[in-house]
């Protein structure tokens, strides 16, 4: 800014400059113009005066003084003409001199301008610079005060947020040492549950015990299956085909299986004191339709049981209350090598329950699963 003061001082100095010679070359040109009409005037009098005093001359006879006086006048005049003339040589001369001098400092005052021009230019070129970089640095300090901003609100955010972890933390905390505590409780509750698994399977355990046992006592004259312990008996020894009729040829032997095979479970006391049920199940084959199957196997079931009702074995050891006739149509039958054998599955069984013996199951099915 400072520079561009300087020029513009200078740029008035040259300006002033120029005008003050232009004014005085002004007042120059009319102060010849003044002289040029005065002398034009007076030379216009002179000749008019000489006209006059030649016609009066003609007209008149002056007098030689008058004449005289009149010619020194003219003498005079004309030396003061002469030397307005000489003067006015000199002032043209001068101004001659002036004209040129204002013609050179007019080219100089030129030049300068025309550099001014030059300098003018560049300084609006670096004013548009400055200004372009004054709006980037404005951008770039409004960027980094948005920046601070968005800095400053991070900040407070990730306070906030260090606040927040630092609660987690000790929620966090606080929640490890229940979870320690509820493993040490959790640890003390698996143990509890192993002890009482152990009891159960010991418990489930009783009846294949039972099943081990009753074999043992049967030996080889009564085969029983070795899983549920039920003893199986065919159709064909004690029916006639489609009958529910009980053959006279099969009861002695019914009778004395009967015997051995439930004389043995009530001989043994750990058996006698589980005793439940004594369960009689009629089955058929597929042959034929599931409701008559179902009538049959239960009647023929039936059948077996009322006989086994009337014998004294069965009185005499109280046996009544326990026993249960039941019909399985062809629900169970017998398969070997993934084909049904028909023979097998029509057939009587006779079974045995122990006491809470669904509910050893269930556990032991759980357990299992386990």
């Amino acid at each position: 800014m400072f520079y561009k003061n300087k020029r513009d001082e200078e740029s008035n100095f040259w300006l002033s400059y120029a005008d003050l010679m232009a004014g005085l070359l002004f007042v120059f040109i009319l102060l010849i113009g003044a002289i040029v009409v005065k002398s034009i005037v007076l030379k216009s009098n002179l000749e008019s005066k000489e006209d006059s005093l030649t016609s009066s001359m003609n007209a008149l006879v002056l007098r030689d003084k008058e004449v005289q006086k009149l010619q020194l006048l003219l003498a005079k005049r004309t030396n003061e003409l002469n030397t307005t003339q000489e003067r006015l040589l000199i002032t043209k001369d001068s101004l001659t001199l002036k004209t040129q001098e204002i013609q050179n400092l007019n080219n100089i005052l030129l030049s300068n301008n025309t550099k001014i021009d030059d300098f003018n230019s560049k300084i609006i070129i670096l004013q548009n610079l400055l200004n372009e970089a004054n709006s980037t640095i404005f951008s770039a300090k409004k960027n980094i005060d948005d920046y601070k901003d968005k800095v400053l609100i991070l900040s407070n955010e990730l306070t906030a947020k260090e606040d927040s972890l630092k609660i987690k933390d000790k929620k966090l905390l606080d929640i490890l040492q229940a979870l320690e505590e509820k493993e040490t409780r959790h640890d003390i509750l698996v143990q509890r549950l192993q002890e009482q698994k152990a009891k159960i399977k010991s418990l489930t355990g009783i009846k294949i015990k039972l099943i081990s046992e009753l074999k043992e006592s049967l030996g080889k004259n009564v085969q029983i299956d070795s899983k549920s312990g039920s003893l199986r008996l065919s159709s064909n020894i004690l029916f006639d085909k489609d009958s529910d009729t009980l053959k006279e040829s099969s009861k002695t032997e019914l009778k004395k299986v009967f015997i051995d095979y439930i004389g043995a479970l009530i001989s043994n006391k750990n058996i006698k004191e589980q005793l439940d049920r004594i369960v009689i199940e009629g089955h058929t084959d597929s042959d034929g339709g599931y409701l008559y199957n179902l009538n049959l196997s239960q009647k023929r079931a039936y059948a077996v049981m009322t006989y086994l009702l009337t014998l004294d074995f069965t009185k005499n050891n109280n046996l009544n209350p326990l026993l249960v006739a039941s019909g399985r149509s062809y629900l169970d039958t017998i398969h070997k090598n993934a084909k049904e054998d028909k023979e097998l599955s029509r057939r009587i069984e006779i079974k045995f329950t122990l006491k809470n013996d669904d509910a050893m199951n269930e556990i032991e099915r759980i357990l299992d699963n386990e």
